[in-house]
């Protein structure tokens, strides 16, 4: 069997595998994408969030990226019946990016694979793991074509950004519960044909229609928007009933005061995907010759937009770090690489199950608004979940639930 000799080998070639291979080719480093999908291809994570313009630009994919013209996100809308709470990325707690895109993924991850390409980095389309071996650091990864050939892949560090795909946990055994209750979604595209002009047309937007029941909007720059619901799996499958995802999905719309006229009629570009108990976990994040990242390692709940956020960030930091260790260096990945990670997973992580609780939303939706709190939410919004100098990040397992508990006794 052939075997081919790398540095490093990337599994997956969305966002988080990306960005990892953009940073090390300008590195130099011999590097390999494997990638089970044909691009372009349908993915869910359209809405992406400012900490990961950061990881675009270090990884040189800005330029390509600004090329395509997608639409700007310069903050976000969350709605509740009659009272909207709107985030401005411009004004929030701390440095940063004051905005991001909406993307169709599409569109978006075939645009860096092949922004890749040009740089002459190898990424091989329609090919899978079989397996994989681990001599201490070395590893031995077994791949198979779409024609059935096998071949193998000898490689001195693995960064595993499988998404969905989750292949070393999978091959490794590395699964474990999510902390979180279980989620659902059900999305699709339609053709915005009553889109209002101006920023309405433009802003994504979550609606709330319950506590765990949310409606997301989110506009594209070519007329087309992606509408999805997210609930509670049992409310979801009692949407469902017995007429499929189309019908759940058509019903949710219906739901939505604010949107039911903009998009009660419209057809959907593709059957409505239902995505079911989302939220995964791992029980460690690296190894010995591998680190995971992205989806491979967690993915927590689409209500703050993290899921890219956390590919990115994971991606460009094992580039980073496997380079360092290529070179001679002695990394400690536990410090340098999990517990950095876990410190923005359990920031999101709280906001997510404040979300939930309806702690969050007392804080979102409460009148009138306090403008210092909502600037130090906002940072968090944005993805800048790393910066403890902010007090909502810093105390984010007991700020939201002492704030909401002050409005909710103190009105």
């Amino acid at each position: 069997m052939h075997v081919e000799e790398v540095d490093i080998l990337i599994i997956g070639a969305g966002p988080s595998g990306c960005v990892a291979a953009g940073y090390l080719e300008q590195q130099d480093v011999h590097i390999k994408v494997i990638e089970k999908s044909k691009f372009p291809r349908l993915v869910v994570g359209e809405s992406l969030i400012p900490r990961v313009m950061d990881h675009f630009d270090e990884a040189g994919l800005l330029p390509a990226l600004q090329a395509q013209n997608f639409q700007e996100k310069p903050g976000a809308r969350f709605i509740r019946r009659d009272v909207i709470s709107d985030f401005d990325f411009s004004d929030k707690f701390g440095e940063g990016w004051d905005w991001t895109w909406q993307v169709p993924r599409a569109d978006f991850d075939y645009a860096m694979t092949e922004a890749l390409q040009q740089k002459h980095v190898d990424i091989t389309f329609e090919t899978t793991v079989t397996a994989i071996q681990f001599d201490g650091k070395d590893s031995l990864t077994t791949i198979q074509d779409k024609t059935g050939n096998s071949s193998q892949i000898r490689a001195k560090f693995v960064i595993d950004a499988s998404g969905y795909g989750r292949v070393l946990p999978r091959l490794l055994h590395l699964d474990k519960p999510s902390q979180l209750n279980p989620h659902s979604a059900i999305f699709s595209h339609v053709k915005d044909i009553n889109r209002p002009e101006g920023i309405e047309g433009t802003q994504i937007s979550f609606d709330v229609l319950d506590t765990e029941v949310w409606l997301w909007v989110i506009p594209f720059s070519n007329g087309v928007t992606s509408l999805g619901i997210v609930a509670h799996t049992d409310f979801i499958e009692q949407l469902k009933g017995d007429d499929g995802t189309a019908e759940a999905l058509k019903r949710a719309i219906k739901l939505s005061d604010f949107y039911v006229k903009r998009f009660a009629n419209t057809d959907f570009e593709f059957e409505p995907i239902h995505l079911k108990n989302y939220s995964a976990a791992v029980s460690k994040m690296f190894g010995n010759g591998f680190a995971l990242t992205g989806n491979s390692a967690e993915f927590l709940d689409p209500v703050f937009s993290s899921g890219v956020c956390f590919a990115t960030e994971s991606g460009i930091l094992s580039a980073k770090l496997a380079h360092r260790q290529l070179r001679g260096e002695k990394i400690d990945w536990q410090v340098e690489y999990a517990d950095y990670m876990q410190r923005g997973i359990n920031v999101f992580t709280t906001y997510v199950k404040e979300w939930y609780t309806g702690n969050l939303q007392t804080l979102f939706f409460h009148r009138p608004e306090n403008p210092d709190v909502k600037r130090k939410i906002c940072a968090v919004l944005a993805g800048y979940v790393w910066n403890e100098e902010n007090p909502f990040v810093k105390k984010h397992d007991r700020v939201i639930r002492t704030l909401a508990y002050m409005l909710e006794n103190n009105p």
